[in-house]
């Protein structure tokens, strides 16, 4: 018989630890299902190497250098190089090969870099006698919450390989999504760019030329007209005694206000605030709600189908919905389910869904596929988001072309008035 320790639930969704005997890990999860408990983790404990003549020194051991996963302390793992990591070592799994060769054999291949460092580490946690997704919450930058809740799902399982195709494929759907939506919002970017350098140059270059030949002529200057001049020499900072240009106030303020709209968001109440708002905002408002509503069925419905026990996996979606309004509605559906109650009901009472999104997770609860609905609603969503985000960019083109259009216009107006008034005072002249 062998010590297995483990992490599991209680029926009331609150985390169990302890330590029980059996002959594999199989008998081992029965007998903490049977106890009432919902297992998240269940590792064999290692046999301790008593102190004799072939033990090794206490003071060598002790000297021997062993790398400390937290002492990891550059940035993150980017999203493609995981992605492709995730959907090797699951064929290298499915082939049959042992799990350290497997990540031996990944971290070999790779180049010098965050993931090679990364992987490193998990090698020597693993040979150590450390479960994978132990090894891997050791390495947060690189592995998320949701990434080793899914492998300890698939190793308490035994469907490594299994769980493993399940996250690289949830992954590469999450940054195709991601991708669509960064590649709608080049183009207007791009545009709107472009368009403000050209006005910084008629306003400091183009603008202050007519304001010689209107001050030549002595010709009277129209409102409209002396606005745009006097914006012109505080954009170019050419006012008598004025300080910085509003040049260089205008093109830090943009970074600024990105740096500000993220200090905002660290509080509690300013990110409740800026997530409401977003959902709300016309047009771009949906996009953000359907967006989010494809993540998170996405994210529960493929810890569900891994066998993460449904509290913990309701609780993981919350943390990474993205979303204030959606993490409160999902506490709701949290603490119902807890209490014995179903999923459906306090997501309907959120508001937060459309009623066809309910309905198939009540369905879906009702037949005992709830993960089946989950990612049903996922495609469904990708799907719409795709169409939202092909909307967007045809909305977006004609109200760019509407708002520039508007801007130049009035410059040339403010400029072409005072040349009206100039060529009518020269005819009267001549006529004289």
């Amino acid at each position: 018989m062998a010590t297995f320790t483990y992490e599991a639930l209680n029926s009331a969704g609150k985390p169990q630890k302890g330590t029980i005997e059996a002959g594999n890990t199989e008998e081992a999860i029965a007998r903490i299902k049977s106890q009432g408990f919902y297992p998240t983790s269940v590792r064999e404990q290692q046999a301790k190497k008593g102190a004799g003549a072939g033990a090794p020194d206490a003071a060598a051991v002790a000297a021997k250098p062993k790398k400390a996963g937290g002492g990891f302390g550059f940035g993150g793992v980017s999203q493609k190089q995981l992605t492709t990591f995730t959907r090797q070592l699951s064929t290298l799994q499915d082939a049959g090969l042992p799990l350290l060769r497997s990540l031996q054999i990944l971290e070999s291949q790779l180049k010098p870099g965050k993931l090679k460092s990364v992987l490193n580490g998990v090698c020597e946690e693993v040979e150590g006698g450390s479960a994978l997704s132990e090894a891997m919450g050791k390495y947060p930058k690189a592995f998320n919450h949701l990434y080793t809740k899914m492998v300890a799902a698939g190793e308490v399982g035994g469907v490594l390989d299994i769980i493993l195709q399940r996250l690289a494929e949830f992954m590469e759907k999450s940054e195709r999504l991601k991708r669509k939506i960064k590649g709608a919002m080049v183009y207007p970017i791009v545009v709107i760019g472009i368009a403000g350098l050209i006005l910084t140059g008629i306003m400091i270059f183009i603008i202050p030329k007519f304001e010689e030949i209107f001050t030549d002529f002595g010709v009277a200057l129209p409102f409209l007209t002396r606005w745009l001049i006097n914006t012109s020499r505080w954009f170019a900072g050419t006012n008598v005694g004025q300080g910085l240009p509003g040049w260089a106030i205008v093109l830090p303020s943009l970074p600024l206000i990105v740096v500000f709209w993220k200090l905002i968001r660290k509080a509690g109440p300013g990110r409740a605030i800026t997530d409401t708002g977003l959902l709300y905002i016309p047009v771009f408002g949906t996009l953000v709600r359907k967006t989010v509503i494809a993540r998170f069925t996405r994210t529960l419905g493929t810890l569900v189908s891994a066998g993460v026990p449904i509290l913990e996996a309701v609780k993981i979606t919350k943390e990474t919905s993205g979303n204030y309004v959606f993490e409160k509605a999902l506490q709701g559906v949290h603490d119902s389910i807890r209490e014995g109650e179903g999923f459906a009901a306090p997501l309907r009472e959120s508001k937060t869904c459309d009623a066809i999104v309910v309905n198939m997770i009540d369905v879906g609860e009702e037949t005992g596929e709830l993960d089946a609905m989950l990612l049903k609603v996922a495609d469904n969503y990708d799907e719409e988001v795709d169409v939202a985000v092909a909307s967007l960019v045809s909305l977006l083109e004609p109200l760019m072309v509407v708002v520039l259009g508007g801007i130049v216009g009035t410059i040339v107006v403010a400029m072409f008035l005072p040349l009206v008034a100039m060529i009518q005072s020269l005819q009267g002249g001549g006529a004289v």
